[in-house]
């Protein structure tokens, strides 16, 4: 009886090919944010972007949920509305990002830099901030940061 599930899948890989998985990074749009660090609204998620040079980037409303930017140089991204819960963002320089509205849920910010970030209104709930300098960020109406965070 076991087998039989098993038996079905491949069954089904080759009558159909390979099934699409439709929650993983277009690459289009990741092609597209390498290119030219634009890439509004755009489907990267599990996209592997660690230690990518997107300063400047403009990735409003994207979603980068459990994204790979481990030590990634977003300083002064514009990331306002984005998704990115469960990404891993350790020791990434967010320096001074537009991360407004932002979900963070579950997000590891071990070690990353948010010095004067605008953190507004984004959710934090669960995310690993170990490490993580807020120095002169705007935490206001952020949920899930400790009140002190920003001493």
């Amino acid at each position: 009886m076991k087998k039989l599930p098993i038996l079905i899948v491949l069954l089904g890989f080759s009558l159909l090919g390979p099934i699409p998985i439709t929650n993983a990074a277009n690459k289009a749009h990741v092609d597209t944010l390498k290119d030219t660090k634009k890439c509004d609204h755009c489907n990267l998620t599990d996209a592997k972007l660690n230690g990518a040079r997107l300063a400047r980037a403009r990735l409003r409303g994207a979603n980068l949920r459990g994204a790979k930017l481990k030590g990634a140089n977003l300083r002064g991204a514009d990331l306002r509305g984005a998704i990115l819960s469960g990404a891993s963002l350790r020791r990434a320089n967010l320096r001074g990002a537009k991360l407004s509205r932002a979900n963070l849920s579950g997000a590891n910010l071990g070690g990353a830099n948010l010095r004067g970030a605008d953190v507004s209104g984004a959710n934090f709930k669960g995310a690993e901030i170990k490490g993580a300098n807020f120095k002169d960020a705007n935490v206001t109406g952020a949920v899930g940061l400790p009140a002190d965070i920003n001493s």
